[in-house]
């Protein structure tokens, strides 16, 4: 017995330290495991820092912003990836498995509630991006966002734009509100802009002679340019062309089409055009049309 004993007592001792050198070398393969994870983590991040620091370079240099302001991408991008690691070294460790799950449940919650409390800041981030890759527009151009909001773009970050409008006031309107618009912008090729100058005049009017004075006045503005193109000239159209447009109840509507440099000064030639253009047709006796419907009641 205390023979059969030792040799048990051998067999066991030896059996013990096969299993400590099999739990032994299953340590180092996790560590080996864990390094390698770690070290092709590390890399990546390097790659990815590197390639999202140019992006950003290159949108702060458009946006004329600093690009220090915006480094907590890059941080982002270190903890997503550190994150990554974590779940594939729980995931592929038996004995953390159960910790990882936890903690794991545990960050899928904490994310949903951080992207829900950061949705709308997000988005404004995400659509300054995206006006910074496709351009709509840039600082200085004359823009108008939906039918709201008109004037000279101010400034563009990636929360929000700033618009500077006719006022001097300065309307800061979220990137994500300017993504969903529709957005008109009168500079981004050409600044080159058709004024409409449109009057009605009365039924009674000598047409030739009205069109006549619009095209003298609108010749005479400084800010007039012709904008004729060959095909026109050998047409020999006249560089202000004046349309009947439509019969009204009591006149008849009569529009002006007239280039400007830009915008700004289209606004002024507008402005202009209708103090000039009613004066001499005041001295020329032409009536402009009564454009106010009188509602006559008849007594039974």
């Amino acid at each position: 017995m205390n023979k059969n004993y030792g040799l048990w007592t051998v067999d066991y001792g030896l059996f013990t330290i096969f299993e400590t050198i099999m739990a032994m070398d299953k340590f180092w393969e996790q560590a080996i495991f864990i390094a390698t994870v770690l070290v092709v983590m590390f890399i990546i991040s390097r790659i990815l820092r590197f390639l999202v620091g140019r992006f950003i370079r290159g949108a702060a240099k458009k946006l004329k912003v600093d690009p220090t302001r915006y480094n907590f991408f890059k941080n982002a991008v270190d903890f997503i990836l550190l994150f990554i690691a974590m779940v594939v070294v729980f995931r592929s460790i038996p004995s953390l498995r159960i910790a990882g799950t936890t903690l794991l449940t545990g960050a899928g919650v904490l994310a949903a509630v951080v992207g829900f409390a950061s949705q709308a800041a997000f988005s404004n981030i995400i659509s300054g991006f995206f006006l910074v890759i496709f351009k709509p527009f840039s600082v200085g151009d004359r823009v108008k966002i939906g039918q709201l909001y008109t004037g000279d773009v101010e400034d563009i970050n990636l929360r929000h734009t700033t618009i500077k409008d006719f006022e001097n006031r300065r309307v800061i309107i979220p990137n994500s509100v300017i993504s969903n618009e529709t957005i008109i912008n009168s500079t981004i090729i050409d600044e080159k802009t058709c004024m409409f100058v449109e009057v009605a005049v009365s039924l009674e009017t000598n047409l030739d002679q009205a069109i006549q004075l619009m095209q003298q006045e609108a010749l005479k503005h400084p800010f007039y340019i012709d904008n004729r193109n060959d095909v026109d000239l050998s047409k020999d159209e006249h560089p202000v062309m004046v349309r009947v447009m439509t019969f009204l109840d009591s006149g008849i509507h009569l529009r002006a089409y007239i280039w400007v440099k830009n915008p700004t000064d289209g606004f002024d030639l507008k402005c202009d055009l209708n103090k000039s253009i009613k004066e001499k047709f005041d001295e020329a006796g032409i009536k402009l049309a009564n454009l106010h419907h009188l509602l006559v009641m008849k007594s039974l």
